[in-house]
C-alpha cells in the first residue's frame, strides 16, 4: 500500500511514511486530492457567464486544459479509477454536468454578443461534445506518446492542442471575423509551442 503513495509524496517532497501515516488507505488520498480539484473546477466553471468572444472562450479553455493537467491522475485512467472508487464514479457524473452547463453558457454568451450563429437544436450536441474532447484529450495525448505525453516538460503542448482541439469545434458556428481569430491564435500558439519544443 505505502508503494502507491511513492508518487504522490515525491511530488509532495514529503516522505511516503508521512503520507502514509496521514492517509493510510490509497482511495481516502485519491478521495481527498479529487475534493480539492472539484472545487477549484466549479468556481473555473463559473467563468464560462462572463465569455463572450474567441479570445475569452481561448483564456477559459486553457485555464481549464491547466486545471485538468495538474489533476491528470484522476484523468490518465479515468474509467479505471472510477470503476474502483465509488465516490468518484458518482461524483464525476456531476462534473460531467457542470461542464456541459458551464459550455453551454460559454455558447449562449457568444451567440448574445453576436461573435457565434447556432440553432438552439444544436447547442446541446455541441456542448457535449466539447466536454468529451476536454475530458478525454489526456488519454488521447498518452496514446499518441505513451512515454512521455503526461511528463512536464510535455505540459505545454497538451494543453495547447486541447484547448485549440476543442475550441475548433466551434469554428462552423463562429461568424467570419471570430473564425479568423481563432485560426490566427491557433496559429499563433502552434508557433509558440514549437520554438518552445
Amino acid at each position: 500500500m505505502a508503494a502507491s503513495h511513492t508518487p504522490v509524496a515525491a511530488e509532495l517532497s514529503i516522505s511516503p511514511g508521512n503520507l502514509y501515516y496521514h492517509y493510510p488507505a490509497k482511495d481516502e488520498l485519491i478521495n481527498r486530492l479529487y475534493e480539492g480539484y472539484e472545487a477549484e473546477l466549479l468556481e473555473l466553471l463559473h467563468a464560462s457567464e462572463g465569455v463572450h468572444d474567441v479570445e475569452d472562450a481561448w483564456f477559459f479553455m486553457h485555464s481549464l486544459f491547466e486545471l485538468i493537467w495538474r489533476h491528470r491522475f484522476l484523468y490518465r485512467d479515468l474509467n479505471d479509477l472510477l470503476s474502483k472508487n465509488r465516490l468518484l464514479e458518482t461524483r464525476f457524473q456531476a462534473v460531467l454536468a457542470n461542464k456541459v452547463t458551464a459550455i453551454r453558457a460559454l455558447l449562449d454568451g457568444m451567440a448574445r454578443a453576436g461573435h457565434l450563429e447556432i440553432d438552439p437544436r444544436e447547442v446541446d450536441a455541441l456542448a457535449q461534445s466539447m466536454v468529451v474532447v476536454l475530458t478525454y484529450w489526456l488519454s488521447y495525448e498518452y496514446v499518441r506518446n505513451p512515454r512521455q505525453a503526461l511528463e512536464p516538460a510535455h505540459a505545454q503542448g497538451a494543453l495547447l492542442r486541447g484547448a485549440q482541439h476543442t475550441l475548433h469545434l466551434l469554428a462552423p458556428y463562429l461568424v467570419a471575423a471570430q473564425r479568423r481569430h481563432l485560426l490566427g491564435l491557433s496559429e499563433a500558439y502552434a508557433t509558440e509551442d514549437a520554438v518552445a519544443a
